[in-house]
């Protein structure tokens, strides 16, 4: 990534989160919104730490039982493979006491031009009923495939709102530079 192409996406982040900040600001701290997020490679960690630290939120990650591969080529043909088959793979934990959230800021990055498979898992597995839900998504360039489908149809009852997104394709720009390398070298 250019420096300058680096200065944009920060700026990109920083300006999103003053309007969250500005927003939770409004309404004082907001310890009744939760921050869920699935974060593989640590984009989406990030981006949920600084909405976290913004709003005074509290603060949830979201982990399969069975941890995706640290390998990002392996991650990619898992992920498809659990779309395909439309497996949602199970939660380490579930959030406590749901109920006591009114908004829910759920995090992830896409995968294969959709939210991956732990998502609906997490969707499924909470009831989002009159809960504002404000997704916010890393992804790769392909932009927000049919994620807001996704969480329409799994959480139909939440209020979705439209969120925040942001391309953060380091981890497969790496890998290609450094394959492109090799090949060279």
């Amino acid at each position: 990534m250019s420096t300058k192409s680096a200065r944009l996406t920060r700026r990109a982040v920083m300006t999103a989160l003053a309007a969250v900040s500005a927003a939770g600001r409004a309404s004082g701290n907001n310890p009744k919104a939760l921050v869920a997020y699935f974060s593989r490679s640590g984009n989406t960690r990030v981006v949920a730490g600084l909405i976290q630290r913004s709003l005074g939120a509290d603060l949830f990650e979201i982990q399969p039982v069975e941890p995706y591969p640290a390998d990002y080529l392996e991650t990619v043909a898992q992920a498809t493979r659990e779309r395909d088959r439309g497996f949602e793979p199970p939660l380490v934990a579930k959030v406590s006491n749901l109920v006591q959230y009114e908004t829910v800021y759920l995090g992830f990055p896409i995968w294969g031009e959709t939210a991956p498979p732990i998502i609906r898992s997490f969707l499924k597995a909470h009831d989002l009923s009159g809960k504002t839900l404000i997704p916010f998504i890393t992804h790769g360039g392909y932009g927000l495939g049919n994620s807001h489908a996704v969480m329409a149809s799994h959480a139909p009852r939440a209020r979705l709102e439209r969120g925040f997104s942001m391309q953060a394709d380091q981890e497969r720009q790496t890998m290609n530079a450094v394959n492109s390398w090799l090949k060279g070298a």
